[in-house]
């Protein structure tokens, strides 16, 4: 019986990364990309990663509305349909900046943000965490990209708020983890240009077996990823 892995991320280097790393792994998985829907954005175009030949047909692309929990369960539901089972989901967290004074915020865009990179990921931790322990077993990773702070970061309010927000959900999350008979994992880097490799060491540890890993933040670096 083959593993079900599922990614959920926006469309980036890092989540390109880490679908590689499951295609090393097993023959098909899930794969939900979010698109950036900020009005004022530089558009960037939508990967149809089937059709790229990155990976052909070991990509099955779901489709998820963020801002519906009804949206959330109908995803686990079908990633459940096309895998048979979700051993693993990995959540990747790294929402798109958007550097405007607060007077100059749209109500769209907030909207927007709220929905895609804060609330959806409440709803489907709660349809995975429905699935993992129904079946008790299951890992839960959540990804969450550090951005070094710095003096331009103070612009982008919507983009570090939603990514603030998604590290103080996985914070909790860890904390209540021993209770759960599944594992949740935590993720971070503060590495540029790391992505491949970070993406490495992310699986390297969902590979292990066990509980010892559960419930804590995994932040990597060069040095440890050789460890």
């Amino acid at each position: 019986m083959t593993r079900g892995i599922l990614i959920v991320g926006n469309d980036s280097l890092l989540c390109a990364a880490v679908a590689a790393q499951a295609a090393k792994r097993v023959e098909r998985f899930a794969q939900v990309l979010l698109p950036n829907r900020l009005s004022e954005q530089t558009r960037i175009s939508h990967r149809d990663l089937p059709s790229s030949g990155e990976f052909g047909q070991a990509v099955i692309p779901l489709a998820w509305n963020p801002g519906s929990p009804i949206s959330a369960r109908t995803l686990v539901l079908s990633a459940v349909h096309q895998l048979e089972h979700i051993d693993e989901a990995v959540l990747i967290c790294n929402p798109p900046s958007f550097r405007r004074p607060a007077a100059e915020l749209l109500p769209l865009d907030i909207e927007i943000l709220v929905n895609d990179h804060i609330k959806g990921w409440f709803f489907l931790v709660r349809e995975l965490a429905l699935i993992f322990r129904a079946r008790r077993s299951g890992v839960l990773a959540l990804v969450a990209p550090d951005s070094p702070a710095g003096r331009d970061d103070q612009a982008d309010l919507l983009g570090l708020s939603a990514a603030a927000a998604f590290r103080a959900f996985t914070q909790g999350l860890l904390a209540s983890s021993l209770a759960e008979p599944y594992i949740t994992l935590g993720f971070s880097s503060r590495e540029t240009g790391e992505d491949d490799n970070f993406a490495a060491y992310i699986f390297r540890l969902i590979d292990q077996p066990g509980k010892r890993h559960s419930g804590k933040w995994h932040k990597y670096g060069r040095l440890n990823f050789f460890k």
